[in-house]
């Protein structure tokens, strides 16, 4: 499993700190394929030693927000398990900040993007790995970062665009923005990718399978090369020029042996 090994090195040494510190220690913000990279890494060298638990600490993936496209992995002391890690989190962010960024005058706003928020706080000095979700309707944006930039952004960000706008840290319960999506149920032959793609965007089989081939199929976050790779429940999957969905999985089978799935395509 090819993984950056200044980042595979970073996962052991964030899970022996917070083992021998007794406090929370986490990576940056992370895609969902270095996420992945990492469980398998991690798995590969014999490290994952229980259901979320890495080198014997328990670890969580935390974005701020439900389904984050980019999170951290939280690693927790002995004391402290997930659910209260994010109750405590919810209360006073330790962690991840939410800012929300508008327009100080929605007449002579831009219709703004994510690209645009996105460049607007790079333009800052700030890496990306700092930066996690950005949730926009194109006009104001909630904005998910780690907390010790969260200042720097809220005192020295006063344009996107040509607008002129003004930020605040908020709770991340007061982002009201989220992903549009509509539930999708049919029935496919079997859970390959090539045919729940076909159901999805209603294409053929072929072309289907061409869309894998051409590397425009990417499944939770990484390059699909397979058009024979059976889905999960939970997979997430983004088709470029198409877009993204999220497989359920399979709901019953029918007499005729075809399974019933259920997704959420965005």
């Amino acid at each position: 499993m090819e993984i950056d090994k200044v980042l595979f090195g970073r996962i052991k040494d964030l899970a022996r700190r917070a083992f021998e510190n007794s406090y929370v220690t986490h990576t940056d913000f992370l895609s969902l394929s270095e996420i992945y990279d990492v469980k398998s890494a991690c798995a590969a060298n014999g490290l994952v030693t229980g259901e979320n638990q890495i080198d014997g600490v328990d670890y969580c993936i935390y974005g701020g927000t439900s389904e984050p496209e980019r999170a951290v992995m939280c690693f927790l002391p002995s004391y402290l398990d997930e659910e209260n890690f994010l109750q405590a989190e919810a209360v006073q962010s330790d962690v991840i900040s939410c800012i929300l960024i508008e327009p100080v005058n929605k007449r002579f706003a831009d219709e703004l993007t994510h690209r645009d928020f996105l460049g607007a706080l790079m333009n800052l000095g700030i890496e990306r790995n700092r930066i996690g979700d950005i949730r926009t309707d194109q006009t104001k944006a909630f904005v998910f970062v780690m907390n010790d930039v969260a200042d720097l952004i809220c005192n020295e960000l006063f344009r996107v665009k040509h607008t002129t706008v003004r930020c605040k840290k908020v709770k991340a319960t007061e982002c009201d923005i989220v992903p549009e999506y509509q539930e999708i149920e049919g029935t496919v032959s079997s859970e390959r990718l090539d045919a729940v793609l076909a159901l999805v965007y209603k294409l053929s089989r072929s072309k289907a399978h061409d869309l894998v081939e051409t590397e425009s199929v990417f499944v939770d976050g990484k390059t699909a090369y397979s058009a024979g790779y059976d889905l999960k429940p939970g997979a997430r999957v983004s088709v470029r020029g198409y877009g993204k969905f999220v497989y359920d999985g399979v709901q019953k089978e029918t007499r005729k042996g075809r399974l019933s799935i259920k997704l959420k395509k965005y």
